[in-house]
């Protein structure tokens, strides 16, 4: 098959990203073409990206750009990733060839894209409505260009990007949790598959040291809604020595910088920045445990996914789908949403008693070659994708333009 990816930016950045350059590096690996066309560029692992897609299309914000890409790629399916452009996603819908999107996080429902109220962080159980406008106070979001700190969210515009998405042939989502989350929001269940994302093994991964240096790692962004100052707030309650590896960058670092000195958790808690995933497992080799500490609903949380695989145990909490692959008590612990208390505890648990930590690592090692398979996860992909390649041009329904 010829394969297009479709996404909002070309590099490295985080789990949609890298989950993007795996699956497109597999596919092409089992003889299909893929070809991307993309928006900027994220500053980082751009040239690996270049290496898998020697066919790419800059997007630029223009429907043009994209009948241009079409028309040279000649792809037998479009594998739409992140996008909000509403007429780039009605091109697609109507470019008579079929279109699988990957619901990545909750951008495509949600005006301010994290589904959690902005000053309590209390997670949103609401479909998209009119209380998106009021009392949310969605309409009025933190700007992401420089200058003008504020931006204007159109209520009108997410509902019909909504009512787009749903003419595509299929959606795929990681967990139950987001499969939910859509069927809120007016899909069709035959339209919603699931297949969560899955890192690659390593091919000999080396057991943790669990070593007395107590080493925790924090893998992902450092933005409000990942928690990291709720996880420093939590670690200021350990009472067993640790240190603590915070791999990452993102709008709050200096923030959460600022806050760890103020909570004495210098000499235990370092900020190492971006770091690529080929040398996280340098980390995770002479760690004890591993912490997810998002408070907004994780759609998945592969971050976890790639402690388990490297057989640490992991402590997070009970936020979105990360209760479909940590299972209290088995491979780690689910914490109560936000109860640093609570975290600290476990944190504690798992450091003191280093017989536990291996053993919850252990079963976290075999839950995820079970459940979480790379090969598995391709599969599904390629039959999805396959299947779709397959469907007749008058499968493929119009729905309205977007601006009538």
């Amino acid at each position: 098959m010829r394969l297009l990816f479709v996404h909002e930016r070309i590099g490295a950045f985080g789990g949609a990203e890298a989950n993007i350059l795996l699956a497109a590096e597999e596919l092409r690996r089992r003889g299909h073409s893929v070809g991307m066309a993309h928006g900027s560029g994220a500053g980082r692992g751009e040239a690996e990206w270049r290496d898998v897609f020697a066919e790419r299309f800059a997007l630029s914000g223009s429907a043009d750009a994209l009948d241009r890409a079409l028309a040279q790629f000649q792809p037998d399916v479009i594998f739409l990733h992140k996008l909000s452009d509403v007429r780039v996603l009605h091109s697609l819908a109507t470019c008579g060839r079929p279109v699988v999107r990957m619901v990545h996080d909750h951008d495509l429902y949600c005006m301010r894209s994290y589904k959690y109220h902005y000053f309590s962080r209390r997670i949103c159980t609401r479909a998209a409505s009119a209380y998106c406008i009021f009392p949310c106070g969605a309409s009025v979001a933190r700007g992401t260009e420089a200058g003008f700190p504020l931006r204007w969210v159109s209520y009108s515009a997410k509902r019909r990007e909504i009512d787009v998405n749903k003419k595509y042939h299929r959606l795929i989502v990681a967990t139950a949790y987001m499969r939910e989350e859509l069927l809120r929001n007016g899909f069709a269940l035959d339209q919603i598959e699931i297949h969560a994302p899955v890192p690659r093994a390593a091919e000999s991964p080396d057991s943790p040291s669990f070593s007395g240096r107590n080493l925790i790692v924090y893998a992902g962004q450092i933005v409000r809604g990942k928690g990291v100052d709720v996880l420093l707030e939590s670690l200021a309650r350990v009472t067993a020595p640790f240190e603590c590896v915070i791999l990452g960058d993102g709008s709050q670092r200096a923030e959460c910088e600022r806050l760890s000195r103020r909570l004495g958790l210098d000499g235990r808690v370092r900020f190492a920045g971006f770091v690529p995933q080929a040398e996280i497992a340098g980390f995770y080799r002479d760690a004890s445990l591993a912490v997810m500490s998002s408070v907004w609903p994780e759609p998945f949380g592969a971050a976890g996914l790639e402690a388990m695989r490297r057989g640490l145990p992991v402590v997070a909490f009970d936020a979105g789908g990360i209760r479909e692959w940590l299972l209290d008590g088995v491979n780690g612990f689910l914490v109560p949403w936000m109860d640093r208390d609570a975290f600290a505890g476990k944190v504690d648990a798992l450091l003191l008693d280093k017989a536990l930590a291996r053993r919850l690592g252990q079963c976290g090692r075999q839950l995820a070659d079970e459940r979480f398979n790379l090969d598995a996860y391709i599969d599904g992909l390629e039959g999805l994708l396959g299947r779709a390649a397959e469907l007749p041009t008058a499968a493929y329904a119009e729905p309205e333009d977007p601006q009538s």
